[in-house]
């Protein structure tokens, strides 16, 4: 790189791993992405810290676990004084911009060092804090309304406002990818003189599961996951078997979920919103090249969960399986990680801050809680920095009406469990940790634990937790857990 680098840090909302040819999937078609993991190192096993979006959010951008920074759950908003990547450097030179979905409280509002913020979601209105403008729109709704468009949503007060609903049926020249890829490739031609930091969120291929690329890929034509079959049963928890039965008998976006063709075809809608990501990312990295800024800008793309998507009959993130808690990790440094090589160790989205800005010439604060990447990635150290990873869940303290946003799965709910099992459950804390030598423990505050295999199975189709042999294993994990709650600060309270 000539000159300061510029960053271009892109994450998806609830993308899967297995979403591009980088992870094995060779049939969606993802070109662009394709061409970038070609350029970049990949991370076959990147975890993210929660796989739901706030907390995950929270420490994509702040270098901390959501337990440290305050975000355990969605919708709550990040501490004003927690301080957000433009915060954590000296970026006083830089152009500074967040492009996209925050779900960090205050949505629409610049905040954290981020100077040229575009939003596209009123939807979190009623999480503003109490000083904020609640009659203010996003950049998006404004947008649309110059372009022809009218608010299909009335609230009770009277707020006027484009759905997401709405929003995903648009012609995709409205789309909202469309018009992220457009403010994006705005302020990069803006800022072509000067260093910049370009934080940019598409809000797809998060729910609801419609687009105008529902009709790209042919359901008939979509291979289901391995373990589509493998149903959650008494060896899992009761929030894995709850989940199973509301999307069994809800469905979701208004599509069946009960037959093989009904996931092949939700599966399909899916990969559309993915393919419709690319394209549009594709415009913003064509930016690049075109302003002569592509060999000086540092590349990140990831994404803040992963979606079941048909693995054990399950939809969408709030699961300790590897399709909710990995994503894919692009990382491209000109010059340093840009060959297409693949690291095959597991890796922690806590380290993305610090690698970030290690690679950008930063110092790393002492209080961050992941480790630069760098050193492993310049080949200055043979491994990387930390062999375990650890993915928490926090559980939903506020109830269960709201957890899947369909009251009407309740009463096949209520056949299972009662009701305050069913609120024990869904507010059960879980801490997991990950090994390079591939063994996964899901240590539940409530014994709904689970043991699994990676190497051998993969798919985390047979729980080995209550199984005899496996004692000496799970003592050393949970210790290995313990010792990471103490790093860390963690205080849940997990049985001994």
């Amino acid at each position: 790189m000539k000159r300061q680098p510029n960053l271009l840090y892109v994450f998806t909302d609830e993308q899967a791993a297995r979403t591009m040819a980088a992870y094995g999937n060779d049939r969606i078609q993802t070109p662009n992405l394709d061409r970038l993991a070609s350029q970049s190192v990949v991370f076959d096993k990147a975890y993210v810290t929660q796989s739901v979006c706030t907390p995950s959010r929270s420490t994509l951008l702040t270098g901390l676990y959501p337990h440290t920074n305050g975000c355990i759950e969605n919708n709550v908003p990040l501490p004003e004084d927690v301080p957000c990547l433009p915060e954590l450097g000296d970026f006083s030179d830089y152009a500074v911009g967040y492009h996209g979905k925050w779900h960090l409280g205050d949505e629409i509002f610049a905040q954290h060092g981020f100077d040229d913020f575009i939003s596209i979601d009123d939807g979190y209105r009623s999480h503003y804090r109490d000083y904020r403008d609640h009659d203010a729109h996003s950049t998006y709704h404004h947008w649309l309304v110059a372009n022809g468009f009218r608010p299909d949503s009335v609230s009770k007060d009277g707020f006027r406002s484009f759905s997401r609903g709405y929003c995903a049926r648009l012609p995709e020249e409205y789309s909202k990818p469309f018009y992220v890829a457009n403010e994006a490739s705005r302020f990069i031609r803006e800022n072509r003189e000067q260093p910049f930091v370009l934080t940019v969120n598409f809000f797809e291929p998060h729910m609801p599961y419609f687009s105008p690329r529902d009709n790209q890929y042919d359901p008939a034509d979509i291979p289901l996951p391995p373990n589509f079959m493998d149903l959650p049963g008494e060896e899992n928890p009761l929030k894995t078997r709850l989940y199973y039965l509301g999307y069994r008998d809800g469905g979701h976006s208004g599509l069946p979920l009960k037959t093989e063709a009904d996931w092949r075809r939700m599966i399909a809608n899916y990969w559309g919103l993915c393919s419709l990501v690319d394209t549009h990312l594709g415009r913003i990295l064509r930016t690049l090249e075109e302003n002569g800024l592509a060999e000086d800008t540092i590349v990140i793309y990831t994404s803040d969960h992963g979606d079941m998507m048909g693995a054990h009959h399950l939809l969408a993130k709030c699961t300790q399986f590897e399709e909710a808690a990995t994503v894919p990790l692009l990382v491209r440094v000109p010059g340093v990680a840009d060959d297409g090589r693949h690291v095959a160790e597991p890796v922690s989205q806590i380290d993305v801050v610090p690698t970030i800005l290690d690679a950008m010439g930063q110092p790393v604060p002492e209080g961050l809680q992941g480790y630069s990447l760098m050193p492993f990635l310049r080949g200055e150290e043979p491994s990387l920095p930390e062999g375990d990873v650890v993915v928490e869940w926090q559980g939903y303290n506020n109830g269960f009406g709201d957890v899947i946003g369909q009251p009407s799965i309740l009463p096949v709910w209520r056949e299972t469990a009662t009701e305050e099992e069913i609120v024990t459950a869904l507010g059960d804390p879980v801490r997991t940790v990950i090994t390079p030598e591939g063994w996964k423990l899901n240590w539940s505050s409530i014994g709904e634990d689970e043991l699994y295999n990676l190497t051998e199975d993969p798919y985390e189709t047979r729980n080995l937790y209550a199984e005899p042999g496996h004692e000496e294993v799970i003592a050393d994990l949970k210790d290995r857990i313990r010792r990471w709650q103490a790093r860390t600060g963690d205080t849940v309270v997990l049985p001994a």
